[in-house]
């Protein structure tokens, strides 16, 4: 079985730490990466922008609504992951209008984190 586990954080105390105590952070983070992967667990890792660039779609094509931010009801499980690839925000938004998940519940888009990526990436190389 594969699973998406999707790390959640308060970003605002991710705000108020200095760049080298988010650097010590990310390290730490990084090597037990490096744990699961010599355990042949690690599959992908994906690093997400802030919450704050994420809007969510409810609806199905011209009925969808789209707003700012990611408003999934608590009562409403991860059911998984799709990544897309699309020109900009409106492009996704316009394809994944149109996804049947939509009719019942939320699909939150968010763009990667590219710098994130990056690392994770440049790391991954090195094992």
């Amino acid at each position: 079985m594969k699973f998406a586990c999707m790390g959640y954080n308060d970003e605002s105390k991710w705000g108020k730490l200095t760049e080298a105590e988010q650097g010590d952070l990310l390290e730490k983070c990084f090597s037990y990466d490096d744990e699961l992967r010599r355990g042949g667990h690690f599959l992908r890792g994906e690093g997400l922008q802030s919450t704050q660039n994420a809007v969510t779609i409810r609806g199905l094509g011209a009925q969808a609504v789209v707003v700012d931010g990611p408003y999934a009801e608590t009562k409403e499980q991860l059911g998984g992951i799709i990544l897309l690839e699309a020109q900009d925000l409106n492009q996704a938004i316009a394809l994944m209008s149109n996804h049947p998940m939509a009719e019942i519940g939320a699909i939150e888009l968010r763009p990667l984190d590219e710098k994130m990526n990056t690392m994770i990436e440049e790391r991954s190389s090195k094992m």
